[in-house]
């Protein structure tokens, strides 16, 4: 038996639970799977690897909406015979349109992004910036150093204040 047959038999025993609010374990999994390699290719260097990451999580993010979108349900169109428990949530599949355009759309702007960075430069990874290096190796912040306001700033002098006194 091959590993997809194992896995479709596996999502259908889950499934075909009587309890309306379960949650397929299989598709969490899938999910939770997704978001990690995703995840962890978006926080590479290469900026191929940055958009395989973008697309993996859009895709984990699909299988979300889909697992918080509940149990299966009959078309979203209204029958008088049939009671408003079975139909199911249009809001869920609509979500997730929107977010398959999002997807698409920031995956064409990443290609465009790859293609630029492979025209100018002949390579696919980001490089530190010169201005970021610089400022990474100054050292702490130093108030008195840094300061460009003079220390004193009241208005009143120090002789002022030492001719009224203490205050009885």
């Amino acid at each position: 038996m091959t590993t997809t047959a194992m896995l479709a038999a596996a999502a259908a025993d889950v499934a075909d639970t009587d309890d309306p609010m379960s949650v397929n374990v299989l598709l969490l999994l899938v999910m939770a799977v997704l978001f990690a390699t995703g995840i962890y290719l978006l926080l590479e260097r290469s900026l191929t690897r940055v958009l395989l990451g973008i697309l993996l999580v859009g895709n984990a993010v699909n299988l979300l909406i889909v697992i918080a979108g509940g149990p299966a349900g009959l078309a979203p169109l209204y029958e008088k015979d049939i009671p408003a428990e079975e139909y199911a949530d249009p809001l869920p599949q609509a979500l997730i349109l929107t977010a398959i355009v999002i997807t698409f759309a920031v995956t064409a702007f990443m290609l465009a992004l790859i293609y630029r960075s492979w025209v100018i430069a002949k390579r696919d990874e980001v490089l530190d910036d010169p201005e970021d290096l610089r400022v990474a190796e100054q050292g702490h912040f130093d108030v008195e150093e840094d300061a460009d306001v003079p220390e004193d700033t009241t208005e009143f002098s120090q002789d002022d204040a030492e001719s009224k006194g203490a205050r009885p």
